[in-house]
């Protein structure tokens, strides 16, 4: 490091500002850095530096499946994050299950990661005996209740699922039906935007019908499909769709097609994650549209001051929102 800030003619600390992708350095200082390090073959002994820090520069991002829309988009924005404040990202799939999770969090360990954002879909506080202490560098991402135990970031389920059945009611609809996954028990996003489909429909006196839920085996694109085919072939009148994820109402809007019935013309739908493709589908997709950056920063933001301070009180944190409106509700 001497000798690249020698050649650079920067200080040594320049050169670990340049190197950690600190703020605050020129480009003209910062290109003058790497040209040295390129002339002089610099390389970081992160052995090294990790025996006399204690600490990698790389925390873990553990998502259910990264082949889904929202996680790539999600981990993205978190490797950006991370990237601002001087850490690398090592992402894990858990397959949404609990043993998935738990492998996540000992994998995190055992490789000596700084910390690790967790996406949490099965675990809960029934697998205390095996979640890591309270001081271990944690962040839970999702739905289920830790009980304070963890830094937990939610998405705006109830809210937001809220606001788009009201919006579908605003736009005149009566008969809506929720297209949602099938795990309508415990703490989880489906049974959360379920609650929030609800009470929209109660606070505008209209009745739940048990009729218009349409559950899923999993949160697909054909599973979405498969379930508009059972709407249409129903024979029930719906006028608008509640789709639990943007994903699904890809595949809701295809279904319908394939029964000759028009969004919005004869049904209007509605998602929620505002995924990049759901502004190009045909006709565009109105979606509830949690603040994903803002998810990905707070995330990155409390585990990496948990690394600094892990007695600090762990706190809950809900991602705002807003409800975009596109064609398929117009």
């Amino acid at each position: 490091m001497s000798d690249v800030a020698r050649l650079a003619g920067v200080s040594k600390m320049t050169v670990s500002n340049v190197i950690n992708n600190r703020p605050g350095v020129s480009d003209q200082v910062r290109h003058r850095v790497l040209e040295a390090i390129r002339q002089s073959g610099y390389r970081v002994n992160v052995s090294a530096r990790t025996l006399k820090s204690g600490r990698t520069g790389v925390i873990g991002l553990a998502v259910p499946e990264i082949d889904r829309p929202y996680f790539g988009q999600l981990a993205a924005h978190v490797i950006d994050q991370a990237r601002q404040r001087g850490f690398h990202v090592a992402i894990e799939q858990t397959g949404a299950a609990a043993a998935g999770e738990i492998d996540a969090i000992a994998h995190s360990r055992t490789l000596h990661f700084d910390g690790l954002i967790l996406s949490a879909v099965e675990l809960d506080r029934t697998e205390d005996q095996r979640l890591p202490d309270a001081d271990y560098p944690i962040v839970m991402l999702g739905e289920q209740d830790f009980g304070g135990r963890f830094d937990h970031v939610a998405m705006p389920n109830e809210e937001g699922t809220k606001a788009a059945t009201a919006h579908l009611i605003d736009r005149g609809c009566r008969r809506i039906a929720i297209i949602t996954g099938n795990s309508l028990d415990g703490v989880n996003v489906v049974t959360r935007r379920y609650r929030g489909y609800l009470a929209a429909l109660t606070e505008r006196g209209l009745d739940a019908d048990p009729a218009l839920l349409f559950t899923l085996d999993a949160m697909t694109l054909d599973e979405g499909r498969a379930a508009a085919h059972r709407l249409a072939d129903s024979g029930r009148e719906v006028d608008g769709v509640v789709a639990v994820t943007d994903t699904v109402a890809q595949g809701v809007l295809r279904g319908l097609a394939d029964r000759g019935l028009r969004v919005p013309d004869d049904i209007r739908l509605v998602g929620f994650d505002d995924i990049p493709e759901s502004k190009f589908m045909v006709p565009s997709l109105s979606t509830v549209a949690p603040d994903h950056r803002w998810m990905a920063a707070k995330a990155v933001e409390l585990v990496t001051r948990r690394v600094r301070a892990p007695l600090r009180q762990p706190g809950e944190y809900t991602a705002p929102f807003e409800l975009l409106l596109r064609e398929s509700t117009r």
